[in-house]
Order: structure tokens, then sequence, then C-alpha cells
């Protein structure tokens, strides 16, 4: 979970082995783990979690080793079975962290603060974790979609269906009136697609995605409202492409809007693809939430393997769009071959800025005439062939793997081990 997007579930959230904080506790281990934290703290830094890891009697450490193995409802039982408390045990913990008030003038200053700012009529806010819960709602509820487009309508993040976490966030952009050249709710075409299958109304729909801006407690909140069965849910999902295109008239239409945005791309073949491009386009991006940067075994730019598609993390780096990608530093590829360009990750980013384009790269490097060919074809091969070296690093290819697809037992090198990734991460694309 990214936290520079989005909050961490509330603290009164007990969908975790019924303990305060334990959800948003989950939400913040797996940011840390994947280096997504934010401005929020973990484990020993913040003090509810560092109550409820006393509580378990489990340190953070092995807390951030769970949250990357199990999903929500196996955490669920590990969490009991680790710490061994009884269920009185844990409504007292409950009851007694719900209850508090700020105990210091500071504390209450800061709840004071956070009410004017974001509810100056409610009066029922008084405890610490109201607090919390306001502040996180208040700094994410919001989005500007004159700034970043919305996600892409294939991202399944909500309730596992295509499309409404891009209409979730078109409805808050609504609600704070920032939607740019984007539309909400009936004046949508896709949106009325998606509500009619929900059986929600616009409205009802933007006031659960105001008072949810935390992906997994909308989920919760769709579905609660919902009346469908995961099978009514995949046949949808299943469907997804075919939004728009039924009639011979829909298929027309989509042909002249897809000249208008993209002339002479027939191979955008249905809106969501039309939807994902425009947007990049409209905003000068590399979205790499929307699709996996190019293949690592790409050669097309000077003859240097993974360079396209370094190309693409650093283009996403400078608009802060690269996903769940890692980038320069922390890639350990990205290092190999940067050191071989004989440039910093920074300044890479920097000369991206200056050549929009492939072919301005290309120049670019012809320029500079950074290697020769015998030179590229001996970095080709070493880097292509990289393979854990030591047991720490077969220890996660190992776990990578399995945890991506168990039967792959030919994935060896670090190439191979990202391409499956890229193909794992996107499957939903390519129904």
């Amino acid at each position: 979970m990214n936290l520079t997007k989005q909050p961490p579930r509330r603290p009164s959230n007990l969908s975790i082995a019924g303990i305060v904080g334990l959800a948003r506790m989950t939400d913040k281990a797996r940011a840390f783990n994947n280096e997504t934290l934010g401005e929020y703290l973990y484990g020993g830094e913040s003090g509810l979690d560092r109550k409820i890891l006393d509580f378990l009697s489990i340190s953070d450490e092995q807390f951030a080793e769970a949250v990357e193995e199990y999903d929500d409802h196996t955490l669920d039982t590990w969490v009991i079975e680790q710490s061994t408390r009884t269920i009185s045990e844990i409504e007292e913990f409950n009851q007694r962290e719900l209850s508090i008030e700020p105990q210091t003038e500071e504390y209450r200053q800061r709840l004071k603060d956070r009410l004017a700012k974001y509810a100056p009529d409610r009066t029922d806010i008084k405890t610490v974790l109201q607090s919390v819960e306001l502040d996180d709602w208040g700094n994410f509820w919001q989005l500007d979609l004159t700034k970043q487009p919305p996600r892409s309508p294939y991202n399944r993040n909500i309730a596992g269906i295509f499309g409404i976490a891009r209409m979730a966030e078109k409805a808050r952009a609504a609600r704070a009136d920032k939607t740019g050249e984007y539309k909400y709710g009936q004046d949508s075409g896709l949106d009325r697609y998606l509500l009619d299958f929900l059986n929600l109304s616009a409205e009802s729909f933007q006031q659960g995605a105001v008072d949810n801006p935390n992906d997994l407690e909308l989920s919760d909140w769709v579905l609660l409202n919902i009346e469908k069965d995961p099978a009514e849910i995949e046949v949808f999902n299943q469907n997804a492409r075919q939004f728009g295109l039924k009639t011979e008239k829909h298929r027309d239409n989509f042909a002249k809007r897809r000249e208008m945005i993209t002339p002479g791309q027939t191979n955008i073949g249905n809106w969501l693809d039309l939807m994902d491009y425009d947007d990049q386009k409209s905003f000068g991006i590399v979205d790499l939430a929307r699709r996996p940067p190019r293949s690592p075994y790409d050669t097309n730019i000077g003859g240097i393997t993974h360079l396209a598609r370094l190309i693409d993390k650093a283009r996403a780096t400078s608009k802060d769009s690269l996903g769940e990608y890692w980038y320069g530093e922390d890639s350990g590829i990205d290092r190999k071959l940067l050191v071989f360009l004989g440039i910093s990750a920074q300044n890479f980013v920097d000369v991206m800025k200056s050549y929009p384009t492939d072919a301005d790269v290309i120049n670019w490097l012809n320029t500079k005439n950074i290697k020769t060919k015998t030179e590229i074809k001996d970095h080709n091969e070493e880097i292509t062939n990289m393979a854990p070296t030591t047991e720490g690093q077969r220890i996660f290819l190992e776990k990578t793997v399995n945890k991506l697809d168990s039967r792959r037992t030919d994935i060896e090198t670090f190439f191979d081990l990202m391409v499956l990734e890229d193909e794992k991460s996107f499957e939903y694309w390519n129904v």
C-alpha cells in the first residue's frame, strides 16, 4: 500500500483480529516494507503501534515479516496464535484505546486545529483516535484532477471491480470542484455503466468515496452496499473491454474519438485503452501504475539491454508515477546499467527531461559515444544473466516467484523475474 496516495485504515477498524489499530498498523507495515510510508510512522516510531505490539508481545520486525507473507485473513489467525490474548483482554484493550482523550496541551491543540481545518461543525470528535482519523481523512479525501489523472479504468483495487478506483477519484474531485476536463456520474458514460451495475446513485457512491479515502475501506463499503456475488463481478470484469462497443454506432463513435486523440494508432482497440492513452498524453507522463515499463530484454535503444526499461522508469520517476516499481539506487539492475553508462540516477532523470523521445535519447547516446559495440555486447550478456549469488538473494528470488506463480520453476535470473512480475502485476489488463 502506498501511503503517499491514501491513508492507512482507520484506527477504529477492527477487521484484523478484532483489535483497535491493527488493520492500520498492517497497512503501515506493508508500506514500510515497500518504502511507501510517506509521512507515517511504523512500529517503534509510532505511539499506537508500540501499544499494539506490546499488547501482542510481537516485535515490529516480526510483524513486518508477517504482513509480507500473509494476507489479512491469514494474518488475523497468525496474530491470535502468536499473542495468546483472550477475547476479554482484547475488548478491554479496545475500550481503553478508543476512549483516550488528549492528555497534554499539545494534543488538545492539535485536535482543535484539525477540527477547525476539516470539520468545524463537528462536536462529537473528542478522542485521540478520532483526531487521527479526522486528520487522515482531511489529508486524503480531496483529489485535484487538474494536476493528475484518475487511476486507470483497468484498476481493480476497489472491490475487485474494474473502473471503480477511477470513478472514486473522479467522485472526490467533483466534490472538491477539481475535476478539470473529467466528468463524473451521469455525465460520464463509463460511470453510468458502472453505477448501473452497482445499482447505486452517483450521489450515494460519491459520499462513500469521500468518506472512505482508503481503498480497502471503500472496498468494504462498496461490497456492503451492492448485491453482487463474486461470479457476477468476474463476468462484469471479463466484459470490460467491450464497454461502449456493442453496436456499430458505438464502434463508429469510438473510431472517431480515437482518431481525434491519437491519429493513426489503430492498435488502441477499446475505450479503456484509449482512456489510459489520453490520460498519459494529456499530462505528459509515463504511468507505471497503468502499464509495465518495457521489457528488460529490449535493446531498441542503442542496442543496450534494459535501457528502454530504465528510460520508462526515469520518466515515471520525474512525474511521480512510478507505481510499485523501483528506480535508480533502489534497483540493483538499474544501478548496474547506470554505472555502465557513467551517469547518476538523478542526472539520468534530468537527461530524460531534455530528451523527450526515444529518437532523442538515441541521438544523445550517439553524441556521447559512451561505449563500443564490444563493450555493449559484454554488458548485455553480463546483465541479462544476473542471478542470485548469495543465500539471501536466492531466498528472495524463490519467495518472490512462489508468491507470483509457484508453477514457474524455470525462473533463475533477475531479468526473468522482472518479466514475470510485469505479467502478474498487469494480468487484469490482459483479460
